[in-house]
Order: C-alpha cells, then structure tokens, then sequence
C-alpha cells in the first residue's frame, strides 16, 4: 500500500508541475516584428520607408521597453549561433531569411537572441520557428560565423528557457524594398 501511495503522489507531482508551464504558454502575448520596434520606427515603416539599419537614425538601437519581462510569442527564421551537429544550444531569430548572413543585417531591435530551454534539433539554418519565453530587452553581441568569416551581430533582445517549435510560416515576413539590390539576387535566385 505504501508503494501505491508514493506512486499516486509521484503522478499527482508530476501532473502539478506540468500545470504551470501549460498556463505560462496559454499565457504568452503573440507579437510580431512590428511590436518590438518603438513607435517612432513603427511610423516608418507604416510610410513605406526600409528597417534596413543603415537608414535609422539610431541604427536600430532603440528598444520597445512595453514588453519587458512579458511571456511572448514570436515568429522568425533561426539562424544557429551556438550548434553542435543538428543540436542548437543558441540562435538568432531573425525577420527574414537571409539575414545577417547573405542579406543585409536587420537593426538590433530586430534580432533576438534565444537561448532554447531543450537543445533545439535543426535540420537547416533560417528554419521558421515560433519562440515562447519571458522577453529581456538589451544589446548583446554574439559571433555568428559564416562560409566566408565571422561576422559581430548585435540583437536588442534576448529569450532565456524559450520553448520553440517549427512552423510552416511565419505570418510577417518581412520582405526587402523593391529597390534593394538583395532582392535583385532573390529573383535570379528564384529563376
């Protein structure tokens, strides 16, 4: 009878446990880019102008502070930082895929830099995922190399213990300015 007992509340502490993290995720606000801009640039960009870094008068630097330390939930393309084989410890979630390695690198307050609560098993790099975690606005730098060197990337943002999971899209894809020479190779590309 003493076992049964240990057994039933073994189970009972388990299924406590799990309660918590199923209510953080039903919990999490779902954000796109745009919220993680502030309104200034939000402005901007709502007037057809780039979010390419070089054109922002602060160079992307400045944060929207509104989300601090909130459970979020946000769509991008991952681009591994930290890997060993398939298994990523560390990534950069980025607006679109390409970025910071074969396009021009969105501004800090438009990379965030994740750090998986599990391993995240990764078939290819810019695979689309969803992050959910408690969001930590600050700049950080992280080496991202790449076939041609290494390259200093630098995110606003940072995701601790983020569960992520692969999904089939992500719902705002940012997609660069007509005129941008990136798109040019991106039709050649496509042809």
């Amino acid at each position: 009878m003493s076992m049964r007992l240990k057994s039933m509340a073994s189970l009972t502490a388990m299924i406590l446990m799990a309660i918590p993290s199923a209510n953080a995720s039903a919990e999490a606000t779902h954000i796109f880019w745009r919220d993680l801009r502030p309104a200034t640039q939000s402005a901007a960009e709502s007037a057809g102008l780039p979010m390419i870094a070089a054109r922002m008068p602060d160079h992307g630097e400045t944060l929207s502070l509104g989300l601090q330390d909130k459970t979020i939930q946000l769509a991008g393309y991952a681009l591994p930082v930290d890997r060993d084989g398939d298994l990523v410890y560390q990534f950069l979630l980025v607006p679109w895929t390409g970025a910071c390695s074969h396009m021009p690198t969105p501004p800090p307050n438009q990379i965030v830099l994740v750090t998986p609560a599990q391993p995240y098993r990764m078939s290819q790099a810019y695979e689309p995922v969803s992050i959910t975690g408690a969001l930590k606005p600050g700049m950080e730098k992280s080496q991202l190399f790449i076939l041609d060197g290494v390259s200093i990337i630098q995110s606003g943002y940072t995701v601790r213990k983020a569960d992520v999971v692969s999904v089939d899209s992500v719902p705002d894809t940012i997609i660069l300015p007509v005129n941008s020479p990136w798109t040019l190779l991106l039709k050649n590309k496509k042809n």
